[in-house]
């Protein structure tokens, strides 16, 4: 085996087999520290072992084994073990483990874990990211922008609550799953949006993170496959991130979607992506109940990535399923949305005056400032337009973005 190819192989065993070890380690021996450290030791084993050695038959039998040693090993070391063996068995007393949710298995229930609803938003991606995902103490500072110590210590704070507030390590039960389940999908979602058009720094775009929510909302499908909001998330994202290769110009400027090169656009993600919102829309006709937030946002995407070209967007469906939308979530972002999508049905009038009345709730949302200048500019206000460009750049962190906004309203000021 070549050294690329090797390579590639424990990039893509680390992908598969990392969570599910530290989700191993975790049940057995009660401790996020513990579980952590050893599989990343098993790790580093593999990489000086199997290009010696070859690889194993079974890459996450053998690293579940090797770890699991390791966390034996250091338990024996620490002089305080029996104390901490008994904390551990206050906070995680399921070994073996006590079915308690609709589904059974260690991801799942390291993933409620990190994102428990006791743990700040910030906190639950940045566990997320390193206990789920594998992504290093370094990258996940470098993604939220924050120094390298800071989010070591946000996520050792975080491990220590979970420890103190005696968060169960376990699926929350059937009863209850649906609530807990909105605050797993929101982790998810700030990782992927975070990716798709990053807040701040140099780069427009953090595939890395985009790559990784969609990797969470993968393995939430394969162990939660009849949730609809599972499936509508990952849906959403498999949607937007088609679109990816075309979001930016060759120059560095964020491109709209109605002038994206849909050529360019990622068909088999799409594919993928309808098959999913197809699949929700036949359960929900067979009696599957009403739609979620993120199965109706899909259901839009879908529109949108259904049409061969921008005029060709069937906006009345847009408008019915953002209807739909306002009905499960009537926060003034959805409306914003709602609004722009009434402007391409009726008219920039129509979605102007409904973009003003959420002028008090949303002025520091730099959004609604771009949909505010695009639909002046629209109707021929240009001044109004000029000076909502200019908030709209001043609120942006993103450099694409900025870029574009300041090409709309120099063409103002040239015209």
């Amino acid at each position: 085996m070549t050294s690329s190819s090797l390579e590639e192989t424990l990039t893509r065993v680390h992908h598969e087999e990392w969570a599910r070890v530290v989700a191993t380690l975790a049940r057995r021996f009660g401790d996020l520290d513990v579980a952590e450290e050893a599989a990343a030791e098993a790790f580093a084993a593999a990489v000086e072992r199997w290009p010696t050695d070859g690889i194993p038959p079974h890459p996450g039998g053998w690293l579940t084994t090797t770890a699991t040693r390791r966390a034996i090993d250091r338990l024996r070391r620490e002089s305080r073990r029996d104390a901490k063996h008994q904390a551990a068995q206050m906070l995680y007393a399921d070994s073996p483990p006590e079915r308690t949710g609709p589904v059974e298995d260690d991801r799942l229930r390291l993933v409620f874990t990190c994102a428990h609803p006791a743990l700040a938003m910030e906190a639950r991606a940045a566990l997320t990211l390193r206990l789920i995902g594998g992504l290093t103490v370094p990258e996940i500072a470098a993604a939220f922008l924050v120094q390298e110590r800071a989010m070591a210590q946000r996520i050792t704070r975080a491990k220590a609550k979970i420890r103190a507030a005696h968060i169960p390590y376990r699926v929350p039960s059937s009863a209850d799953i649906s609530e807990r389940l909105s605050g797993v999908l929101a982790v998810v979602y700030l990782v992927f949006n975070e990716g798709y058009l990053a807040s701040g720094g140099q780069d427009a775009l953090r595939v890395d993170l985009s790559d990784e929510a969609i990797r969470l909302g993968r393995l939430l499908h394969e162990v939660l496959p009849e949730e609809g909001e599972v499936a509508g998330l990952l849906a959403l994202m498999l949607l937007t991130d088609a679109r990816r290769a075309a979001r930016v110009s060759a120059s560095g400027e964020l491109v709209t979607l109605e002038e994206q090169d849909r050529a360019a656009w990622d068909r088999a993600l799409i594919a993928e992506g309808h098959a999913l919102v197809r699949e929700r829309l036949a359960a929900v006709a067979a009696g599957g109940g009403r739609p979620g937030r993120y199965q109706l946002l899909a259901a839009i995407s879908a529109v949108h990535t259904n049409a061969p070209s921008a005029r060709d967007t069937d906006w009345s469906q847009v408008v019915v399923n953002y209807d739909q939308l306002v009905a499960v979530d009537p926060s003034p972002v959805v409306r914003l949305n709602r609004a722009v999508a009434v402007a391409e049905l009726d008219g920039p009038s129509v979605g102007l005056a409904e973009v003003e009345r959420l002028a008090d709730v949303l002025d520091s949302y730099h959004a609604f400032h771009v949909a505010r200048a695009e639909l002046l500019r629209r109707v021929g206000r240009s001044a109004e337009a000029h000076t909502a460009y200019g908030r709209a750049i001043a609120l942006s962190g993103n450099p694409a973005e900025v870029a574009h906004l300041t090409r709309r309203q120099g063409q103002l000021t040239r015209g």
